[in-house]
């Protein structure tokens, strides 16, 4: 485990932490809707059937969208290293290596970013009275299913190679308050030209 904890962006954490808490809370508000107006799949029937969860769900959705944008632009542009890379194959043959271990980790950050991209997309197209109309075969709403399951595995899988990885100092980082005169927010705007300038900075 490593000894020294590792220094984050500070634009990085608030994005990071803001995303987390919505995905976390769309994904708990999502499982129990699907709890108390579907569960075709198996349920726990944790809730009764409440409209008032349909529309906390959206709510979480809505908030989700604008900062998801700036989380994806920031996560290809300034975070592409975080992202699975051109030789990610390659490194995947390399069982029980520390660079398959980060090579999982990069893979697990991909598929939460189009799995939550999926669910964004695929909310946009539904219709709130759907399910208490009984209606639960629309495509729309198996996409949004799907990728309801995605966030889930992919975003254990994170923890899990986030751990392994980093360890506890990795965790750690993503909370620290602190930030250098270089991640200073006022220099923001100056960085995000630059990312769009060029991507890979």
């Amino acid at each position: 485990m490593p000894q020294s904890k590792p220094y984050q962006p500070l634009l990085l954490r608030l994005l990071h932490g803001v995303n987390a808490l919505l995905v976390i809370g769309a994904a708990i508000t999502g499982f129990l809707v699907y709890d108390s107006w579907d569960g075709r799949f198996g349920k726990l029937g944790l809730t009764l059937k409440n409209r008032e969860l349909i529309d906390i769900h959206g709510t979480f959705g809505f908030f989700f969208f604008p900062i998801m944008i700036g989380f994806t632009i920031y996560s290809i542009r300034a975070g592409s290293k975080r992202l699975v890379q051109p030789d990610a194959l390659n490194k995947l043959t390399q069982v029980g290596k520390p660079i398959w271990w980060v090579t999982l980790q990069r893979l697990a950050n991909t598929l939460m970013l189009i799995a939550a991209i999926f669910a964004l997309v695929s909310g946009k197209f539904q219709d709130e009275n759907w399910l208490p109309n009984g209606e639960i075969n629309y495509v729309w709403y198996y996409v949004h299913l799907i990728a309801w399951c995605g966030i889930i595995a992919s975003l254990a899988i994170h923890i899990l190679m986030s751990i392994k990885v980093g360890g506890i100092p990795l965790i750690l980082s993503m909370f620290e308050p602190k930030f250098r005169p270089e991640d200073h927010p006022a220099r923001w705007p100056e960085k995000v030209k630059a990312w769009l300038r060029r991507p890979h900075l």
